[in-house]
């Protein structure tokens, strides 16, 4: 099931934000994200049409991004394995099935800028 909340929003402006878009970018084909959230929750109707603008001008390949729709009490596929407790929560997976990084709804920053940040402090640049 998808999100609608994921919709990337119209309104985003890529140009803005081209180190984040860039940084994104430069992982489309190594790195997997999956998103919990739910189109009910007011935090997720904030932050993922921007995220999902992101990947959108990152050319993330629609393969690589997953997400998974929960109920309003925060139950669905993954919640108990991957210790999903915030929504919205983006994981972020390498090829081999480790996590790279997470983001949870209350970081300080929008996601894909966040995610950006921390993919550049602990990845090595993709050629």
């Amino acid at each position: 099931m998808s999100l609608e909340t994921m919709e990337p929003n119209p309104t985003w402006d890529a140009p803005s934000y081209e180190g984040t878009v860039e940084t994104l970018e430069s992982y489309r084909d190594e790195l997997t994200y999956k998103v919990w959230g739910g189109d009910w929750c007011k935090d997720c109707r904030a932050l993922l049409p921007d995220f999902g603008a992101a990947l959108e001008a990152a050319d993330v390949p629609d393969d690589r991004i997953d997400e998974i729709a929960l109920d309003e009490d925060k139950q669905g596929p993954g919640v108990d394995e991957y210790d999903i407790e915030f929504i919205p929560t983006i994981v972020v997976f390498d090829d081999d099935g480790e996590e790279v990084t997470r983001f949870v709804e209350s970081e300080d920053q929008p996601p894909a800028v966040w995610l950006a940040e921390q993919l550049e402090a602990t990845l090595e640049p993709a050629n």
